[in-house]
């Protein structure tokens, strides 16, 4: 795998792009579509209800990556989708209200104090009012998944929703426990995240009327997209540079979270170790200079590099799942938009 990694790096130097991957080249190919999204979500986001656009627009409109949007409307061009109609816009909007909302939970949640280098939503108008545009977000999803019509589409998409507030749960029940394994937090990061990558690739190609091998392929893309895209999120927490990351280094580690650097590090320490990782997350009884502690033993045994390796590997397999797509400049963008998710911020 790590010659893969190298092998991937000379690719993108051979094919003569910029030395750092970016989304800039799928930004630019989707430039008109996801200025649609970003009018589509201001105008699904008006209530007569004041505070619900106020709150919602301070997250919404906080910039953000816009990814999960930006798969479908890729997904739907990929497969050649050129309709006069939007509904490939309206899903787009739709993917990005459930991952809004989802936020907007997580932060209540994980008492986050700051959501894309802004204080949280949480954190200005109070918990009972985030959980509550969370729920409004949710409903005007269902809303534009309903105008599209398709019910197909809508399977889609109510199950990645379930299967979000599984992983969520999931997540709750193995908080803070040190002997959570390998598989259960793969389990977690594919309900939480990929599942949404998954599931914003996948309805491009539906909306496409592709429901072949290539509604498969992209729905692969988006999966293993979305796991490489957490793992490399966990380990920033720990190795990231805070001007670029838009949270605070460490926030994962003073919540007691358990990510694939924590669980690594704990199977491969000493006695001694374990009980510094008891003491820190499982008791959350944490003093000055453990986050310093942490990081020396994540780097002791390899933690951090291990978690971008797996990253790399989930990287090489949604590369491969567009191999059946024909080659063009909007392949090669989510070719680069892989590469841009495993390489961002170290």
């Amino acid at each position: 795998m790590g010659d893969y990694s190298q092998h991937m790096a000379t690719v993108v130097t051979l094919e003569g792009k910029r030395k750092s991957p970016s989304l800039e080249p799928l930004l630019a190919l989707c430039a008109d579509d996801m200025a649609q999204v970003d009018r589509e979500i201001l105008a699904r986001m008006r209530s007569p209800v004041a505070l619900i656009p106020e709150l919602a627009n301070h997250l919404v409109g906080a910039g953000g990556k816009r990814m999960r949007p930006l798969l479908t409307v890729a997904a739907a061009r990929l497969c050649g989708y050129a309709n006069a109609d939007d509904r490939h816009i309206k899903l787009a909007t739709c993917v990005e209200f459930i991952h809004s909302a989802t936020l907007l939970h997580d932060d209540v949640v994980d008492v986050s104090a700051l959501r894309r280098g802004k204080p949280s939503a949480n954190a200005v108008w109070g918990d009972k009012a985030s959980v509550l545009v969370g729920d409004f977000l949710f409903t005007r999803s269902f809303e534009l998944m309903v105008d599209v019509g398709s019910l197909d589409i809508l399977g889609v998409l109510s199950r990645a929703s379930s299967t979000i507030a599984e992983g969520e749960v999931l997540q709750l029940v193995s908080q803070r426990d040190t002997s959570t394994p390998e598989a259960t937090y793969l389990e977690i990061i594919k309900a939480k995240t990929a599942k949404l990558f998954a599931a914003a690739a996948e309805v491009g190609a539906m909306v496409a009327g592709r429901d072949g091998p290539e509604r498969v392929a992209l729905e692969s893309f988006g999966m293993n997209l979305g796991i490489a895209f957490q793992l490399v999120d966990d380990a920033l927490d720990y190795a990231g540079r805070e001007a670029t990351l838009g949270k605070t280094v460490g926030d994962d580690f003073r919540e007691g979270k358990i990510t694939l650097p924590i669980i690594l590090a704990f199977l491969r320490g000493r006695t001694v170790e374990r009980e510094f990782w008891k003491r820190t997350i499982e008791k959350l009884d944490q003093r000055e200079g453990d986050l310093e502690q942490a990081k020396m033993l994540l780097d002791r045994h390899g933690a951090i590099a291990d978690t971008f390796e797996r990253a790399r590997h989930y990287g090489a397999m949604a590369r491969d799942a567009l191999g059946l797509f024909p080659d063009k400049p909007l392949k090669a963008a989510m070719l680069e938009a892989v590469d841009f998710a495993i390489a961002r911020a170290h």
